[in-house]
């Protein structure tokens, strides 16, 4: 069983790790390169230590109450999105509140993590690291990389024919702090990601003209959904869920497509998606921008000149000062050896994108390695729960032959072109979670918890899939959970009271679900019925086999 277990990283998936650790008993000890908590969460003014950071302007795309901790909800004041400061302080607070900073080593950098000679038996790593020009070697039972997506800018310029014939400005976003600077020029942004959307928007209020341009287009959501409620909270629920499990996809795309056009006509703000592609974006701003003329959307770039872009469909922007290339991001693991390093690359070969699939023992997990439609910070928290009990020795996962050899025929169907790769694709939020949550022994039951606590169950099935709902019962359960998604919707309107109308009264909890979608809640309650009726006919056939020889003898 591990008993000492390395954490590479102090961000989002650090802190949880840790926490995770000391949950199970375990003695973790942090190693951070930075001097604070936080990872990109720490806003600095410059990118000089390599680091990737947040831009100033960063606010959060996933509300507050679908995107915490499970057992440490964020203050009922704290906006529904926050800025990046705001956020930072929050995982201040929570390192604060389970005293997790004693476990981190500052200013310690990862140089090598390679596995014991007696590896096979043991499981044990020997992890060197260097701290101000000094290195250390120690040996831990267990590791957990928790490097996260965003370590090394990916900058394809071989991709552009001409760009290093262009004499303005090229940074990559890792580099973007604030509009400053950009007063007056002609910048163009290539890639519509999150990233790509936010930089241009900031931009279109400074810049002469900002140009965006996009391959594929993308589908724009609002942070805020109808009648106000967080985006989030609206789509991501298990009655929701239940459905998507149901329909055909094609429907299923059809009613996604028919309600992201409600807003606006994708196709004629040219943003419309490449077919097939499933691109989402979140931006309140772009499409104003668009409408305003401050922001001119783009074909992909076909080659520079010395002063000037030429796009695919033969179109000409002359006069750019800036190129700025919001082309996301690369990630490695430099301080691990062959064939692990490489392995540890392919998410094919992470069984549930957490453990190698090629190591005799589980002792090593990469948290956070994830692309989720939903908050990052709750799928790394569940993968951390479950790491650190597998390391424990309290869940088990198939044997390393096993693992492999299913990849390995995965990898080559994908290469055949029989299999589609989905692992490029967002995992979907619940099922991922509920994966997860079922491997610890988490995963709450809707008909047994309508048996026991109908009140629950609805905010359970009907409601918002909050991070609380992993600590209702089982390993890590948390007494705060039940109350925690009762009061949820509270948490969302307190920071919007800041003035108040005498009149006003507070609506029901059922008003919230009816107007977030009569029909959908409609469909779902008749299908958790019939699941329940079938469930009830089990207990019952079940209760009757039992019960019967007793009325027989009776009789």
């Amino acid at each position: 069983m591990a008993r000492r277990v390395a954490v590479i990283g102090a961000g989002v998936s650090g802190l949880s790790s840790i926490k995770c650790c000391l949950d199970e008993d375990l003695e973790p000890t942090c190693f951070e390169r930075s001097n604070d908590i936080g990872g990109l969460w720490k806003f600095t003014e410059t990118s000089k230590d390599g680091m990737t950071r947040v831009y100033k302007s960063l606010v959060t795309n996933v509300c507050k109450e679908m995107s915490c901790y499970s057992d440490f909800p964020f203050q009922e004041d704290y906006p529904n999105f926050m800025n990046q400061g705001k956020f930072w302080y929050y995982l201040q607070e929570f390192a604060e509140h389970f005293d997790l900073l004693k476990y981190i080593r500052f200013r310690t950098t990862v140089c090598s993590v390679t596995k014991r000679p007696d590896f096979s038996e043991t499981g044990q790593w020997d992890v060197v690291t260097e701290t101000e020009g000094k290195q250390e070697r120690a040996v831990f039972d267990a590791v957990m990389v928790c490097t996260g997506h965003f370590l090394n800018p990916h900058l394809p310029l071989e991709s552009f024919p001409g760009i290093h014939n262009f004499t303005g400005q090229i940074l990559h976003s890792q580099e973007y702090r604030s509009p400053e600077g950009f007063q007056g020029k002609r910048v163009l942004v290539i890639g519509l990601g999150n990233t790509g959307g936010d930089v241009a928007v900031e931009l279109s209020r400074t810049a002469a003209q900002v140009l965006l341009s996009t391959r594929t287009g993308a589908w724009v959501i609002c942070r805020s959904s109808e009648w106000g409620y967080p985006y989030n909270m609206v789509v991501t629920r298990r009655c929701l869920n239940f459905i998507a499990q149901v329909l055909p996809s094609c429907v299923l795309n059809w009613i996604q497509e028919k309600k992201m056009n409600k807003r606006f006509n994708h196709e004629h703000y040219g943003l419309s998606i490449t077919k097939g592609a499933r691109k989402i974006i979140v931006n309140d701003e772009l499409p104003t921008c668009i409408l305003c003329g401050t922001v001119t959307m783009k074909t992909s770039v076909k080659e520079f000149t010395e002063t000037s872009a030429v796009f695919e469909d033969g179109t000409v922007e002359e006069n750019i000062d800036t190129v700025i290339f919001a082309t996301g991001y690369t990630f490695s693991f430099p301080f691990l050896e062959e064939p692990l390093k490489s392995l540890c690359t392919k998410k094919i070969f992470l069984y549930k994108q957490v453990f190698p699939s090629n190591l005799e023992r589980a002792t090593l997990a990469i948290i956070g390695l994830i692309s989720i439609k939903g908050s990052i910070l709750a799928g790394t928290e569940l993968q951390a729960r479950w790491a650190t009990r597998v390391f424990k020795g309290l869940c088990k996962i198939p044997p390393t032959q096993k693992l492999m050899a299913e990849a390995t025929k995965k990898e080559q169907l994908i290469k055949r072109g029989v299999m589609k790769d989905i692992t490029k694709d967002k995992l979907e939020f619940i099922p991922y979670m509920d994966d997860l949550a079922a491997c610890i022994g988490t995963k709450p039951s809707v008909p047994i918890l309508f048996l026991k606590d109908p009140r629950l169950a609805w905010e359970v099935f009907f409601g918002p899939c909050t991070p609380y709902q992993y600590r209702l019962l089982g390993p890590g359960k948390w007494d705060g959970a039940r109350n925690a998604i009762l009061t949820q919707w509270d948490r969302t309107l307190k920071p919007l009271k800041t003035r108040t109308i005498p009149d006003s009264t507070k609506p029901a909890c059922m008003s919230h679900y009816l107007k977030l979608g009569g029909v959908p809640i409609l469909l779902a309650s008749l299908l958790l019925i019939y699941k329940s009726s079938l469930f009830f006919k089990l207990v019952r056939d079940h209760l009757q086999v039992r019960i019967s020889p007793y009325l027989i003898s009776i009789w």
